[in-house]
């Protein structure tokens, strides 16, 4: 199952007031693990970021100038999402500023029944309580001592590990074996002689326990009380 978790950065909080997008960042999942694969672009608005919004992105005009424009992407990003589900925090402000840039570019916008939103789920597990990706990631234990600056890509990673705490925990298979560190041995497993493998282990000592007199009398009293019993067919 293919799912990508999205976040975006822009020059405003209005895209009804001619705000846009100035950063997207996504990342795949498969089955519930991060593949690695992701799409990311700075894009040039075509106008200057307020300075609140420039105070949490940092992306001054002068770095985007440069940068391709919404529609110079939009093929890649279409492609990229394709027809997975889209994990989003808070998922009206960023639909609503990619759908702007979709239909500015005369292409079909997001369709709704695909969205995962965080912020919803979230309000679920902490009632009353403050579930901004931030709060989220503390909650979860997440590291976000380098988020001084917000980026759309980065936060889509740290999104993504919050979203897989939300549904019930990041290890969605048991890993045995730690990938970073290779294996001492290499063992066909299928091919294992199991009395090769015990020959040279200790055999267990044989621990006797002493029945207590008192208590099998009762156990042999009370099992001719029940009829039909598994005990006297065992003894015959």
């Amino acid at each position: 199952m293919r799912e990508i978790v999205l976040d975006t950065e822009t020059t405003g909080l209005d895209v009804n007031n001619g705000d846009r997008i100035v950063e997207i960042g996504i990342v795949e999942l498969q089955n519930h693990i991060q593949t690695g694969k992701f799409f990311h672009q700075y894009l040039n608005p075509g106008k200057a970021s307020e300075p609140q919004a420039l105070k949490i992105h940092g992306l001054t005009s002068e770095f985007l100038k440069d940068k391709p424009k919404f529609i110079d992407i939009v093929d890649d990003f279409i492609n990229f999402i394709s027809d997975s589900k889209i994990i989003i925090h808070n998922a009206a402000f960023d639909v609503g500023f990619i759908n702007s840039e979709l239909r500015k570019c005369e292409k079909a916008e997001i369709n709704e029944n695909y969205i995962i939103d965080t912020l919803l789920l979230a309000k679920k597990h902490f009632i009353g309580q403050s579930v901004s990706l931030d709060a989220l990631c503390k909650k979860f234990n997440l590291d976000i001592s380098h988020r001084e600056i917000h980026g759309a890509i980065k936060d889509a990673k740290l999104l993504a590990q919050v979203y897989l705490e939300l549904i019930g925990g990041k290890q969605s298979k048991l890993e045995f074996i730690d990938e970073e560190k290779p294996l001492d041995i290499d063992i066909d497993v299928s091919h294992i002689n199991i009395e090769n493998l015990y020959q040279n282990k200790k055999k267990r000592i044989q621990k006797n326990i002493p029945l207590n007199i008192k208590d099998n009398e009762l156990h042999n009293k009370n099992i001719k009380k029940i009829p039909n019993n598994i005990w006297d067919k065992l003894e015959n």
